[in-house]
């Protein structure tokens, strides 16, 4: 059977158009994606709004806490203009929007962020509300997210970003913890992963799906190495790689 790699656009085609925007979704999407990654924060009022930062400062014509905001002050900003005139008025969406639009054309590998408490929990019963359970897998770097998520929907995927923060090292006791916890994917830092990593994980059940995935050459590594997918800003370099080297795309 061919080995199929699994192209996840990093919060849409980002290195095209603004991050975690319909924009960049959709031109993912054109490019041939079918998996999406988001993150998700929580507003003032408890809604659960796709974003990246705590903050609104570097995507959104706002300031301040993104908790600090409901809703309708948070739909009122310009999260386009930022990367670009032409994506003036580019608006943030919700993740009830994105299961609304996207569940049947993508999979989602949704990002929990922030500290609001529960936030696991609801974006848990956002995706069984939309019967998205198997288009949908969450992923964090903060270990507690996902052991809530195992607690509370053990039925919905799960994804470990490791090791957390800029050049921290690997430690074997990730793949112990995430046994214990019985998480279903390990997510390496591209810079980290080896082919007896990646064979190691593979050993203990794991899916193995890369992140910082920032210049080609860690793209190409990933895929050397024998892992099962990645994040990526580039997805339609990802999809030339693979044609090039006979692997197939998922």
């Amino acid at each position: 059977m061919q080995r199929k790699i699994t192209n996840i656009a990093h919060r849409g085609a980002s290195s095209y158009a603004p991050e975690n925007t319909r924009a960049a979704f959709d031109m993912a999407i054109n490019m041939g994606v079918k998996h999406i990654e988001l993150d998700v924060h929580s507003s003032k009022d408890g809604r659960l709004v796709v974003i990246h930062d705590d903050t609104l400062n570097r995507t959104t014509n706002g300031k301040g806490n993104v908790a600090d905001r409901t809703l309708k002050e948070l739909k009122a900003l310009d999260a386009g203009s930022w990367f670009d005139h032409k994506y003036s008025g580019e608006k943030l969406c919700t993740l009830e929007e994105i299961l609304v639009e996207y569940k049947s054309a993508v999979y989602l590998h949704v990002e929990i962020k922030g500290n609001t408490p529960k936030l696991a929990q609801k974006t848990c019963d956002m995706i069984r509300d939309f019967n998205a359970i198997e288009k949908t897998i969450i992923t964090s770097f903060w270990k507690p997210w996902l052991i809530e998520t195992r607690q509370y929907a053990p039925e919905i995927k799960t994804g470990w970003l490791v090791p957390m923060g800029p050049g921290s090292e690997w430690n074997d006791s990730i793949i112990s913890d995430s046994l214990n916890h019985r998480f279903n994917q390990i997510c390496p830092r591209a810079d980290l992963v080896t082919p007896s990593l990646v064979t190691k994980l593979h050993d203990n059940g794991f899916e193995v799906r890369c992140h910082g995935v920032f210049t080609e050459a860690l793209m190409e590594n990933v895929v050397e190495c024998g892992a099962d997918g990645m994040t990526i800003n580039f997805p339609d370099k990802l999809i030339s790689y693979l044609k090039k080297k006979g692997l197939a795309i998922d």
